[in-house]
């Protein structure tokens, strides 16, 4: 069990033993490692992978996620190679405890009970998810589980990791206030299975799952597990009309207006001058970018169906 201290403002720690007490109370063999930065809970994901546990549980948000499924997919096959076979790699068991936690959203994973979350790892239904292969920007691949993003939001996280204070979810609306000032049509090359479109974006995501930001469901159309993305693009709009159209975000209804494109596809490449693409939360690379839906990458627990 691979705990961030620092999620969820320093609660981490304390869900991470709640957590293993559960699973020690049942029965189970577990081993907690806290890891005291990326790095280091890096190179321990590596290491479980590598000793050939059963289950990788991870306590933290959807950056805590997105590290262990880079393990996961690199031990499931050559890394950057193919298909990762998921036969004989550990299963990912998550205990959300991060600002977002949208992973653990869309399967079901109880959010604000770590002891459910930890039942999960014994008597939980294992499902095997499809996951994003990112690639270009000469940089290794990387592997995602929800959604890839860049634009106006990408710009939004940018000035909030630049940003001390406050901390938590204000940082980001007032990062979205600042940016808002700046609002501009990018002009995007989007290719979606060898299909080429020149348009003007605020926004344009590439969805494994429908959901990300915590709780925005960016890509309603999205399934994990039907080898496919969800493509949303936001069109260029006005502050006024993107507020307007803001909130519907959270209900997926936004794709009913009017500019709002949507595809569906396979293989997904995005272009523009000068930006840079999160997955998940964190950063992937500057564009451009192509991203590979990998069928039947990890298995995962969550709740019986």
């Amino acid at each position: 069990m691979l705990v961030n201290p620092a999620a969820g403002g320093s609660r981490g720690t304390d869900l991470a033993a709640t957590a293993a007490r559960r699973l020690l109370a049942r029965g189970a063999e577990v081993e907690l490692i806290a890891a005291q930065d990326v790095g280091a809970a890096r190179d321990q994901a590596r290491r479980c992978v590598a000793d050939g546990v059963d289950v990788l549980a991870v306590v933290g948000g959807d950056g805590m996620v997105h590290l262990a499924l880079q393990a996961l997919a690199a031990a499931g096959g050559a890394p950057g190679h193919g298909t990762p076979a998921t036969a004989g790699t550990p299963a990912l068991a998550v205990v959300p405890a991060g600002t977002g936690n949208d992973f653990a959203r869309v399967l079901g994973i109880p959010r604000r009970d770590a002891e459910a979350a930890a039942d999960l790892v014994l008597d939980g239904e294992e499902r095997t998810l499809d996951l994003g292969r990112v690639t270009g920007d000469g940089a290794p691949p990387r592997w995602f589980g929800t959604v890839l993003t860049s634009g106006f939001d990408a710009l939004v996280t940018d000035r909030a990791n630049r940003m001390r204070r406050p901390r938590g979810r204000m940082r980001y609306n007032l990062a979205m206030v600042a940016e808002l000032g700046l609002l501009r049509p990018l002009p995007f090359v989007l290719d979606v299975d060898g299909a080429r479109h020149e348009l003007e974006a605020t926004l344009i995501a590439v969805g494994n799952t429908t959901t990300y930001g915590g709780g925005m469901r960016i890509c309603p159309h999205a399934a994990p597990d039907d080898g496919r993305f969800a493509v949303t693009v936001v069109p260029a709009v006005g502050r006024a009309e993107l507020l307007r159209v803001f909130p519907r975000v959270y209900r997926g209804t936004h794709t009913s207006h009017p500019g709002v494109r949507t595809f569906t596809g396979r293989r997904v490449r995005v272009e523009t001058a000068d930006m840079r693409a999160y997955a998940d939360g964190e950063p992937v690379g500057a564009l451009p970018l192509e991203a590979e839906a990998v069928s039947a990458a990890v298995r995962v627990l969550v709740p019986p169906r």
